[in-house]
């Protein structure tokens, strides 16, 4: 009787244990609501279809919660807080600005939890370590591409009109770092506000200073603000933007103003229009399908493949640290953090990512190409 109360016993322990494993816990910000929409809710569809893609990890099911950070910086650090302390997330995944994502990144590091950017940022130091990567590709590598083209385009002189945050930053220290070593002069370094309504003034000083072409550092739907006030000031120059412009908003509110810009942007956006040789096609591929599935629409822009990306460099990582600790402890964000840094080799829409310690970005030349808005459509350029 006692041998058969001590087998009951442990069966019962064995299926406790078994029905209470832990969930592997994920906390995703965006912004679905203020000016960083546009890209925000992308990123939300793109995480939906991602989670559709791949709803667990082995036999460990993902549990996916989601917040939107209403285009807040400060909201973001808020709801990282939350989701840490509260939700005890094993990773954060956001946001949809770069403000946005560096406040993410200053509470992950303090409470030392992992967090895959969606954004180019780059974390701020901090004694705790390197508890961020980041997703997109890196400004300079960006830059330097359209500079090059800018070159072929025998662009002389260009100005530059962009966010008054850290976002336009990180375009104009690309744009100026860049464009001396081809030749190309900086003529202006103007600003605005994701939340203006108007660049008048800023677009006379650019005209003022007889560009050959405008870059842009802007994003989403309000990147599209400087080409239509230079389209109404009748300017006849080259158009170059960044790949935070590759939405269809940006495109849908430009309209006739933005025909012609030049920008780069990871594969995806043109899979069908790359040889089968390039490496990230047939995931980019893939992604659509599920995406359909997922939104019940297709994909018409870059940043949802970003929130998959993300997603799939999550699995590999979570994967290679469930074999040192189970989801739900510390161990297991710190096994999770140092996969994170020596990622190889998982490819994605955008690009195939290797990462390593000190480094926050995975990516190279293979995560971008040149396009061209023509006709409304973005056209792979040679």
């Amino acid at each position: 009787m006692f041998a058969r109360l001590c087998l009951a016993l442990v069966a019962l322990l064995i299926s406790s244990y078994g029905a209470g494993a832990a969930d592997l816990t994920v906390g995703f910000v965006t912004s679905l609501s203020g000016p960083s929409a546009s890209i925000g809710i992308p990123y939300e569809k793109g995480v939906l279809a991602a989670e559709a893609y791949a709803g667990k990890v082995g036999d460990t099911n993902i549990k996916l919660i989601r917040l939107d950070d209403a285009s807040d910086p400060s909201a973001a650090a808020r709801n990282a807080r939350k989701l840490v302390q509260e939700d005890h997330v094993d990773v954060l995944i956001g946001t949809a600005g770069t403000p946005g994502t560096v406040a993410m990144a200053v509470i992950a590091a303090e409470t030392k939890t992992p967090i895959i950017s969606l954004t180019p940022a780059s974390a701020p130091q901090n004694p705790n370590g390197q508890w961020m990567i980041s997703i997109p590709q890196p400004v300079p590598l960006m830059i330097a591409a359209v500079v090059e083209r800018m070159k072929k385009d025998n662009v002389k002189r260009t100005a530059y009109i962009g966010f008054s945050d850290s976002w336009g930053d990180l375009v104009y220290n690309g744009v100026t770092k860049s464009a001396p070593a081809q030749g190309i002069e900086v003529v202006t370094n103007e600003r605005y506000a994701r939340a203006d309504t108007s660049v008048a003034g800023q677009t006379l000083k650019i005209i003022a200073a007889h560009p050959d072409a405008v870059i842009t550092g802007g994003s989403g739907t309000p990147g599209a603000l400087p080409y239509l006030a230079l389209a109404e000031r009748g300017f006849k120059g080259g158009l170059y933007g960044t790949h935070a412009l590759i939405n269809p908003d940006f495109v849908r509110v430009g309209g006739a103003a933005v025909e012609g810009v030049i920008a780069p942007t990871g594969p995806v956006i043109v899979a069908e229009q790359l040889p089968d040789s390039n490496p990230t096609k047939k995931v980019s591929l893939a992604f659509r399908d599920v995406y359909q599935k997922a939104n019940n629409a297709p994909t018409s822009d870059a940043f949802s493949a970003y929130s998959f990306d993300a997603w799939l460099v999550m699995l590999d990582t979570a994967k290679r640290a469930m074999a040192k600790a189970p989801p739900g402890t510390e161990e297991f964000r710190v096994a999770f953090k140092d996969a994170m840094e020596t990622t190889k080799d998982v490819t994605g829409t955008h690009a195939v990512y290797n990462f390593k310690p000190g480094d926050f970005f995975g990516v190279d030349e293979r995560a971008r190409v040149l396009v061209q808005l023509q006709k409304g459509k973005w056209t792979l350029l040679p």
